[in-house]
């Protein structure tokens, strides 16, 4: 009962609190400012009243049914009022739309309904980009570029991209910040945050505070283009002894927080097949060349790029089937905690050799407990006590036996694995559904990540080793290092060979 009477007080606090915000961050003393307040106003009303409706469909929907028992159709639903949100409100909701789409662990409904906000947004007007260019910049905007094209070559939800050449010919690539969405991000997280304060009163097992909270972080660091351009410098370091991965060079003179400049660089998107045929590059080094690096992201530097959509990343003809990978948008990265890197190898390492033991004793280290057991179902498609053979369809009789226990499992399991979580594991949840996703689309075998994956985690898992050892440890542990991997590999290659 306390609960129905502290929902309908929170959305009106929620309502209240959005005005409050945007009357005290926004200049009052003209209209711009009385425009900006009820913008914000009619953002807050527009995502209380559809989460409002979510959750009352929600709870009649429902009502009655067993745990696991959920109807698509209320899915489907709510799954639509959703894009419809972040569709009206654009901004930080289509982010958190793409951020939903993103993780494997909501239902399937959500996943391919919100997947269309990859490739929405609308671009801002030139004047006002202008007036952000030259702002940051300190100068006219002609003084600075020979050339600069009004039209942008890209829009997404918080910024749009430009060509240009500079004084010197050099072609570039200028992605501007849309104006005031810093203070609008504010805004829509305290909106969200309370929204979920809201849900979760009226659905006591649906926790979103570490997703909101990893949401948030992600966002904050995609605001500070100067961030974005250290991450890009750092990523271009990692991978200087790799001529396939290619990363823009930064024009630090003509970066600030809101402005980044850096070098043209042209290409297709990764999962173009048609290009890909055209230019006689085969899709599957394309997804072997693409896991392989985010391999090394993950398990070697453990520092990961956190947003690769195909969006992100383009494919670059070299001639002759040769290709070169260019990665874009450095503004979302998560640098792995060590430790958590070395449990994320070994978790590999006994995923792949399927080593039941080692698996649940990881997962008590990662604070999920009962929920290891689901770790090889997550990452490799089969059972923890599955018999068929590692990179192949499952039987028929074990597809009956996980349906039967997923649908046991009730929204609280569900919340309570994702609460447990890490935060660095729900960067690599969504990370790795991503690239997943990608593979998939070229085409290319389970094998090509399972190989990737268990390469990188051997080396990544000896790579302390290797660091704090002689020069004769050092060559025994590269010589063991070489029989573990080629030990699971056998048992990958023997596994496609069955």
């Amino acid at each position: 009962m306390l609960r129905r009477r502290r929902a309908p007080l929170l959305l009106a606090a929620a309502a209240g609190a959005a005005l409050a915000t945007t009357s005290a961050t926004s200049p009052s003393a003209d209209g711009l400012g009385v425009a900006s307040t009820f913008h914000g106003v009619a953002r807050s009303s527009r995502a209380i009243y559809t989460i409002g409706f979510v959750v009352v469909d929600y709870k009649y929907s429902l009502r009655g049914l067993v745990p696991g028992s959920a109807d698509y159709r209320v899915h489907l639903r709510s799954a639509k009022k959703l894009l419809r949100l972040c569709e009206a409100n654009r901004g930080f909701y289509v982010k958190a739309g793409q951020f939903v789409s993103s993780l494997r662990q909501v239902p399937k409904e959500y996943i391919s309904t919100l997947s269309c906000l990859q490739d929405q947004a609308t671009p801002c007007k030139y004047q006002d980009i202008k007036i952000v260019i030259e702002q940051n910049l300190g100068r006219d905007l002609h003084g600075i570029f020979l050339e600069f094209d009004e039209h942008p070559i890209a829009a997404a939800s918080i910024a749009q991209v430009h060509r240009g050449r500079l004084n010197n010919n050099q072609e570039v690539a200028v992605k501007v910040q849309y104006p005031g969405l810093e203070r609008r991000m504010k805004l829509d997280i305290m909106t969200m945050s309370l929204l979920s304060k809201y849900v979760s009163l009226i659905f006591p097992d649906y926790r979103f505070e570490k997703i909101l909270l990893e949401f948030e972080r992600t966002m904050s660091m995609e605001l500070d283009f100067t961030q974005e351009a250290k991450n890009s410098e750092r990523t271009t370091s990692c991978f200087r002894k790799n001529d396939v991965v290619k990363v823009p060079h930064v024009f630090w003179e003509l970066t600030t927080k809101e402005v980044l400049t850096m070098e043209f660089c042209t290409g297709h998107k990764v999962d173009d097949l048609d290009f890909l045929r055209k230019a006689d590059i085969s899709p599957t080094k394309v997804a072997k060349a693409l896991i392989e690096l985010f391999g090394e992201m993950i398990f070697i530097h453990g520092f990961v790029h956190g947003d690769p959509h195909p969006g992100n990343i383009l494919v670059s003809p070299r001639g002759q089937g040769r290709f070169s990978l260019v990665l874009l948008d450095h503004g979302i990265y998560k640098e792995l905690d060590p430790k958590f890197r070395l449990d994320y190898c070994k978790l590999w390492k006994a995923l792949i050799s399927l080593d039941v033991q080692k698996i649940l004793e990881l997962g008590e280290q990662f604070g999920v407990g009962k929920y290891a057991k689901y770790f090889p179902l997550i990452f490799t498609g089969r059972t923890i006590d599955s018999k068929s053979a590692l990179g192949t369809q499952i039987s028929g009789e074990e597809k009956t036996r996980i349906k039967q226990d997923l649908n046991s499992l009730g929204m609280d399991d569900i919340s309570s694995f994702m609460e447990s979580l890490p935060p660095d594991f729900l960067v690599i949840l969504r990370t790795d559904g991503l690239l997943r996703s990608i593979l998939g689309n070229l085409g290319a075998p389970r094998h090509v990540r399972l190989l990737a994956y268990a390469k990188c985690a051997i080396y990544g898992h000896e790579e302390q080793s290797r660091l704090e050892s002689g020069a004769i440890n050092r060559i025994t542990l590269q010589i063991k290092t070489s029989i573990s991997y080629l030990h699971l590999r056998i048992l990958i290659v023997h596994a496609n060979l069955l």
